[in-house]
């Protein structure tokens, strides 16, 4: 069932009291409740045999910032894309289980209860581990995997994720009421402010006046140990044969040389495409990243 309404109760996420936002919403059948924004192409060119892309952001982020991506995909591919937020993420439901496992099932049933075939899968970061795990469990059917700046490895998480879990609790300890009061205890932790800026779009106004985070923070920070592991070891044991472009930060240590064989292994059809840019690639080079991957589904067209 598709609404635009209040969620479930015991997993109702953090909602913004200040300004209202519109957007789409899909409940589940495992009890989760998925946000998204669905970006259609022309309607001179728009079909119903247009391949979906679904676009998956990363720890920390939400649907709204892919959206500008999001739209020029959908204009230049002519296909609609959704962009989505995952559990504990954005405007959709909280839930003490955030590993990939999970993340694939309510992605999975995402794309069932859309009745969405062929579809390209883009995710970056923790929403690429999620994209290859959905690819590798095949229990739906994707035609295209895009993975951005992740690899399916066990690897440790860079010490920033704990920083900024720390970070964001001394924000809400601090009841500040000024997102330039949360930027600069921030600061403190994250020394550039394109990232500050990323990780403080989630904090919202409550009714009392003060700044929290929509994001269930105690909950994110025991699942870091999640975050940096990958639920298939054995390549000889799941595999996904569709094409597959790793794009991959060249300043990013998260999809090393060493790394290439191991995906070679689960992806014998993968590609690699380089952009000199660090682990936030899609932000800090967007039009490198638009290039690569219109000319790739273009091409797989």
């Amino acid at each position: 069932m598709l609404a635009r309404r209040a969620l479930p109760r015991l997993q109702q996420p953090f909602r913004p009291y200040h300004r209202p936002r519109f957007y789409s919403t899909t409940e589940l059948s495992n009890g989760i409740t998925l946000a998204y924004d669905l970006h259609e192409p022309p309607a001179s060119k728009s079909s119903s045999s247009n391949a979906p892309i679904v676009f998956i952001h990363g720890l920390f982020g939400s649907k709204t910032n892919n959206r500008s991506m999001s739209k020029v995909f959908a204009r230049e591919l002519n296909r609609p894309v959704y962009a989505i937020d995952l559990r504990n993420h954005g405007d959709s439901s909280h839930d003490q289980r955030h590993d990939y496992t999970a993340l694939a099932e309510d992605i999975e049933l995402f794309l069932k209860q859309h009745d969405l075939k062929q579809s390209t899968l883009i995710g970056h970061s923790m929403g690429a581990k999620a994209a290859m795990t959905v690819a590798l469990r095949q229990n739906v059917h994707i035609a295209n995997l895009i993975p951005v700046d992740n690899a399916p490895v066990d690897a440790a998480l860079k010490s920033d994720f704990g920083k900024y879990i720390q970070g964001m609790r001394k924000i809400e300890d601090a009841n500040v009421q000024k997102q330039s009061e949360a930027d600069a205890i921030l600061k403190a932790y994250e020394p550039a402010l394109p990232i500050r800026q990323f990780l403080l779009t989630n904090l919202m106004r409550t009714p009392d006046g003060n700044q929290k985070f929509r994001v269930p923070i105690n909950w994110l920070a025991k699942s870091l140990d999640h975050m940096a592991d990958f639920p298939f070891t054995d390549p000889d044991a799941a595999r996904f044969n569709g094409p597959t472009l790793i794009v991959r930060g060249t300043k990013s240590p998260y999809v090393a040389d060493e790394m290439l064989p191991t995906i070679g292994r689960f992806f014998p059809r993968f590609e690699v495409r380089d952009i000199e840019a660090g682990h936030w690639l899609i932000s800090e080079k967007p039009e490198e990243f638009r290039k690569a991957v219109v000319e790739w589904l273009q091409d797989k067209e």
